[in-house]
């Protein structure tokens, strides 16, 4: 794909989001449950959607962890460009849009009830994955369509906040239990963030 194509399919993809745009240039505020649309002219394989977690942090493939809570799409998309340098020859085309505002979901009822999910890095959906209590770890990265092959499979990150308000990680081999070898899959609960980072050179 020529530079001249990526940049028209960018305009085609912005056009398409113009209802949630309008909002980032109004001066909107990012929150956690946000979905930010990132594409890299440089590099389309770097493409992709991000969901601000809980915390109000993005993760992206060679950018790292960036805090975005509070900042407006413009500065997110500065900061990219600030981060990805170092990788390139000269600074990146980057180009950041607002994607989904974070849902203001209604009470359900019991009979209904749903947990939410999220899905953090690399993944093929990030986002907010609404699943049935009782779902595990590997059915839920099923429904959310799967990891990416930047994903490290090894050390796949569950964080999980307590009744006492502290997060707790626990690092899970998602290949080993998807392959069999392990299996004391995890049940999920209300409010866990599954973060897949990157994969480290010759991981």
């Amino acid at each position: 794909m020529t530079q001249r194509t990526r940049i028209f399919s960018w305009l085609l993809s912005l056009v398409l989001m113009l209802p949630v745009a309008a909002a980032a240039q109004e001066g909107y505020r990012l929150a956690p449950g946000d979905v930010l649309s990132i594409e890299v002219l440089e590099d389309e394989a770097l493409n992709r959607s991000v969901l601000v977690d809980p915390g109000g942090r993005i993760s992206f493939p060679l950018a790292g962890t960036i805090l975005v809570q509070g900042k407006t799409v413009a500065a997110v998309q500065s900061l990219l460009v600030t981060n990805l340098t170092p990788n390139f020859a000269a600074p990146p085309s980057v180009f950041v849009a607002l994607q989904q505002v974070a849902p203001q979901r209604e009470r359900v009822a019991p009979e209904a009830a749903t947990i939410d999910v999220y899905f953090v890095g690399e993944v093929n959906n990030s986002g907010l994955v609404e699943i049935k209590p009782g779902t595990t770890l590997l059915q839920a990265v099923a429904i959310s369509g799967g990891v990416t092959r930047f994903a490290a499979v090894k050390r796949i990150q569950l964080r999980r906040t307590g009744a006492d308000g502290v997060q707790r990680v626990t690092i899970l081999n998602y290949k080993a239990l998807a392959n069999g070898a392990v299996t004391n899959d995890i049940v999920l609960k209300d409010g866990d963030v599954i973060l897949v980072p990157e994969r480290r050179l010759f991981e």
